[in-house]
């Protein structure tokens, strides 16, 4: 039995095919839109996602941060679980970037809880919105 191992992409080795592609892969500059490569990613994902256009972003970091500054504005809570990544392995980001701070609700078992999640949703203008 092969055993998958999917916390993280930090875990994996690319294999000497995927080291190959790397190495003769055809680049330029992703800012100004000339990396072929990158363009064309970006492609494919727009089109599985069935979206006009997509962004490449190299982190996870990146992007919870940038999901978390379209969605927030500053003061603003996230509701996480427990241990969520965004607030265990990221720490100060969500502050100091978006300015929002987490609220947390009781995840057992990984799931939270879905009465939980609706209380912690704040719906009074004396306390910070959700």
């Amino acid at each position: 039995m092969q055993i998958l191992d999917f916390r993280s992409d930090t875990v994996t080795r690319p294999s000497p095919a995927m080291r190959r592609a790397m190495a003769e892969a055809e680049v330029g500059d992703d800012v100004y839109r000339e990396d072929p490569t990158v363009n064309r990613l970006e492609a494919l994902a727009a089109e599985l996602l069935g979206f006009e256009r997509a962004v490449y972003m190299p982190s996870g970091t990146m992007t919870n941060q940038v999901a978390l500054l379209v969605h927030t504005r500053r003061g603003q809570e996230i509701i996480v679980t427990e241990g969520a990544h965004v607030y265990e392995f990221e720490p100060g980001a969500m502050a100091n970037l978006s300015g929002a701070s987490p609220r947390f609700v009781p995840s057992p078992y990984g799931v939270p809880d879905p009465e939980a999640v609706r209380r912690a949703v704040h719906t009074s203008p004396h306390q910070a919105p959700t």
